[in-house]
């Protein structure tokens, strides 16, 4: 017989019986799905209006940004607890996800600086694309 101490009640178990499967939480995997994909469907037309509408307005920029940081973050998040796994390599993950927040907020500060101070993100994309090759005589 086998003594399980992980839950508060104790649990006698014999080799050949089935192992416990814990209780789904809703909370955590459906919603952080459904939000996940949320975020990336909102990505489509939040690229296309600005260039489409050939209008600018800060506050269309800022949510786009807004919505790249939020998907960039939880897609790099996504990677590092799938290849970073916390019982092999805790600290890896840990330093990895503390990486992470730290380029997250240093990209968040970049975007609202170049957002307020300089064209914003929709009119450098437009200059970037409508740029004409210097040639040197």
């Amino acid at each position: 017989m086998l003594h399980n101490l992980s839950t508060t009640t104790d649990i006698f178990l014999s080799v050949n019986d089935a192992a416990t499967v814990p209780d789904p939480s809703y909370a955590h995997g459906s919603y952080h799905w459904s939000f996940e994909r949320l975020i990336s469907a909102g990505l489509i037309p939040l690229t296309i209006a600005p260039f489409a509408a050939g209008s600018l307005n800060p506050v269309l920029d800022g949510l786009f940004i807004s919505t790249i940081l939020i998907h960039s973050h939880i897609g790099f998040q996504s990677c590092i607890i799938d290849y970073f796994p916390s019982k092999r390599v805790p600290k890896t993950r840990k330093f990895s996800m503390w990486a992470l927040n730290a380029a997250t907020i240093l990209a968040g500060i970049g975007f609202y600086e170049f957002e307020t101070n300089d064209v914003g993100l929709t009119e450098g994309v437009k200059r970037i694309w409508k740029a004409q090759k210097v040639v040197e005589v």
